[in-house]
């Protein structure tokens, strides 16, 4: 006797449920996104929200694939509508570091011109289902003569080529994008802990593990065994779950303020046009500089910026970020930071640890967190602040 399979959509299940709830709850995230970009033109919740979507997105086919929707709808088109837009991710990823990482960000009209090739395969998708739904027979079949001869036989495959070779070089982009600025802000920024943005890190590795794990999915997929719908289903999962994370982050992370920040020296007096010191000239200026942090204790000051300090000594920011570095072989966060370790050492010297914690001493030095008093006092002097203390005590 034969046994009739019915299926019937939707189908909730192992499979299609945490997908369904997850995808749901990114265009949840990315509807609330477009709504802080609308109310507060702020262009990194624009980009991020558009990242998000299209992962989402992507995980629509799997999702209403597991839940029968192919197997009760045999002649359904929607193949041709749920386009692949990975070729939009790579420069969604750079674009949202930048727009964070760089003062006043705005879209030029050639940052456009990274989007062209996810617009051409949009426009090209659109041209195939025109000529397939002319066809004859086309309402009686699921895909037609363009999709299944052209674009699945040819076309897929190169496109996934590319999508690859273009995410990898848009990742490394957006690294160095990232760790620039990470550089960069030691030169201009007392504490640094707060504009670290290591959860951006942790953005960018996610979206770097997603990527190597669909690399290696198809390698195995394509070259050494079939796999089937059910092991696939991992990646989509992960990378549901990822987005979720990625929303939950973007969302609730203010980096609002990072967007008022000047991360750059002066255009109109940079160290071009500023005249090259002379050795007398770089040690007065050192002794300048010095006189003036011993006496007036500027390092106190959490929030104590290059530009700050420049306007209390009267010296050009060019000109002061220029004799730090030269003549103080450090850069400006490791400079004022060495104040700051030697402050907490008086103050431990002076006793006042009977009366205030560890982390209290830090802050009356001008440490804003202990994650950057625990690695600075240890990068200077070579031992954890406890350490040190354990040794003072012992020393007594």
């Amino acid at each position: 006797m034969q046994h009739i399979v019915l299926f019937e959509f939707p189908s909730f299940n192992l499979y299609s449920t945490p997908l369904l709830l997850l995808v749901l709850q990114a265009f949840i995230f990315a509807f609330l996104l477009l709504q802080r970009y609308s109310q507060k033109k702020y262009v990194p919740a624009l980009i991020l929200a558009l990242l998000i979507f299209i992962t989402g997105y992507h995980r629509t086919t799997y999702t209403i694939g597991f839940m029968d929707w192919y197997d009760t709808y045999r002649n359904t088109k929607i193949n041709y509508w749920l386009i692949a837009l990975s070729l939009a991710v790579g420069p969604l990823l750079y674009f949202y570091v930048k727009a964070i990482t760089s003062s006043n960000f705005k879209f030029r009209k050639k940052d456009f011109l990274h989007f062209v090739p996810v617009l051409i395969f949009v426009v090209y998708k659109i041209i195939i289902f025109i000529y397939d739904a002319g066809q004859p027979g086309f309402a009686e079949t699921q895909n037609g003569y363009l999709k299944i001869n052209l674009d699945q036989k040819y076309i897929q495959p190169l496109i996934g080529i590319v999508e690859n070779l273009q995410m990898l070089l848009y990742l490394a982009f957006t690294f160095q994008l990232y760790y620039n600025y990470k550089n960069k802000i030691q030169h201009f920024f007392s504490n640094t802990y707060k504009l670290e943005l290591n959860w951006m890190r942790n953005f960018l590795f996610i979206y770097s593990f997603l990527f190597l794990y669909s690399v290696f999915q198809s390698v195995i997929g394509d070259l050494i065994i079939d796999l089937h719908w059910t092991q696939r289903w991992w990646f989509q999962f992960f990378s549901a779950v990822a987005i979720i994370y990625i929303g939950i982050k973007g969302y609730f992370t203010d980096t609002n303020k990072l967007n008022s920040l000047d991360f750059n020296i002066d255009q109109r007096k940079s160290i071009k046009t500023t005249p090259k010191k002379s050795h007398k000239e770089l040690l007065q200026r050192k002794a300048q500089i010095e006189d003036f942090m011993n006496q007036e204790k500027p390092f106190l000051d959490p929030d104590l910026n290059l530009t700050e300090l420049s306007k209390m000594l009267k010296i050009q920011v060019p000109e002061l970020s220029d004799t730090i570095n030269s003549g103080f072989q450090k850069n400006f966060n490791d400079f004022i930071n060495s104040y700051r370790v030697m402050a907490v050492q008086n103050m431990l010297e002076e006793g006042k640890q009977k009366h205030l914690s560890l982390l209290g001493i830090a802050h009356e030095c001008g440490f804003n967190s202990k994650a950057t008093f625990n690695r600075v006092f240890k990068k200077l002097t070579n031992m954890s602040p406890s350490q040190y203390l354990q040794i003072h005590n012992k020393t007594e």
